[in-house]
């Protein structure tokens, strides 16, 4: 006897799929990192991420107008700081005319209405290419952090509406926070990458900000990716401490860890999708051997489907024209 219970019934055609379908995509689910270098007129391909772009002020005042037109809201700010400027303090990462600060400027000025969101983390500032003050070969801490509460505090100052710690030190949102309140900023929002990995993925982000590290890795402070429970510690702690969002880096192969902070915490998760993963597909596609946007709007889905409210991604201009 054949079942009563059909499953195809509810796939037999697009419009019924349509009627069913338990995710969906918008430009709100977005939010569009960006790199940010000094000069004027100027747009550097970044050769490891192809299709992307390093840009100076003027090049973004316009690029955040076209992306508001397409209606992304959010964007996420990285800048590229020469090597002169760089050293083992975060001396110009607290600079007030310092690029991340203009960069933010020049954005609210463009699109007011545009969620500006800041990295905070030292590697761009270090002359040894990591996210703290090192001493002896050692990552200080707490020292790191006091710089990153000043750093936070100018990024507020200068019009950010999200500050996105992703440096990975211990107790860094509670100081954060603090500061904030201080300072009176209390409606600036703190998204933490509350369970970032010590990940191989980040290669292309790292060619295109000169940040790698100097010496040894990362590992004593990003998480060991054979670790699961460790990002549900990490994240309580950094809600306890004050974060609005947490976030999940790298994305894909971190789909479990997304799953368990949607069923265990109250905030809202954010995934980033990193350079990595957008070099992987972009290679693959040029050699024919994926179809690049079929396989860029399941994967964007599959980060919906494992529970991220907020999608940080590269490929964000691409799928909002598809979508």
């Amino acid at each position: 006897m054949y079942p009563i219970q059909r499953n195809r019934r509810l796939r037999c055609n697009e419009t019924i799929r349509a009627l069913l379908r338990e995710h969906s995509l918008s430009p709100d689910d977005f939010i569009v990192p960006l790199f940010i270098i000094d000069g004027k007129q100027e747009k550097e391909k970044i050769h490891s991420m192809p299709g992307y772009f390093r840009m100076s002020t003027d090049v973004l005042s316009s690029h955040v107008k076209v992306l508001w037109s397409l209606g992304l809201k959010s964007v996420l700010l990285f800048v590229k700081i020469p090597d002169a400027l760089k050293d083992n303090k975060g001396t110009e990462a607290i600079n007030p005319d310092g690029l991340m600060q203009r960069a933010i400027k020049t954005i609210k000025n463009a699109v007011p209405n545009m969620i500006v969101m800041t990295d905070v983390a030292l590697d761009p500032y270090s002359s040894f290419g990591h996210d703290g003050i090192v001493e002896e070969g050692k990552i200080l801490n707490d020292p790191t952090v006091n710089v990153l509460s000043k750093m936070a505090l100018s990024h507020a100052q200068a019009g950010a509406d999200v500050i996105a710690p992703s440096d990975m030190m211990d107790g860094r949102i509670l100081k954060i926070r603090q500061h904030l309140e201080e300072e009176s900023f209390t409606d600036t929002i703190i998204m933490s990458y509350s369970a970032k990995y010590a990940s191989n993925f980040y290669g292309p982000f790292r060619d295109a900000l000169s940040s790698a590290p100097g010496f040894g890795d990362k590992k004593t402070y990003q998480m060991d990716f054979k670790n699961r429970k460790e990002a549900l510690i990490e994240t309580r702690r950094d809600i306890e401490e004050g974060a609005d969002i947490i976030m999940v880096k790298p994305g894909l192969a971190y789909l479990d860890i997304i799953r368990d902070l949607k069923n265990n915490v109250d905030a809202p998760v954010a995934a980033y999708q990193v350079s990595g993963e957008y070099a992987m597909l972009k290679a693959a596609a040029k050699k024919g051997w994926l179809d690049h946007d079929k396989i860029m709007i399941e994967q964007l889905f599959s980060f919906k489907r494992a529970g991220a409210s907020i999608i940080a991604t590269y490929f964000a201009e691409e799928a909002v024209k598809l979508i």
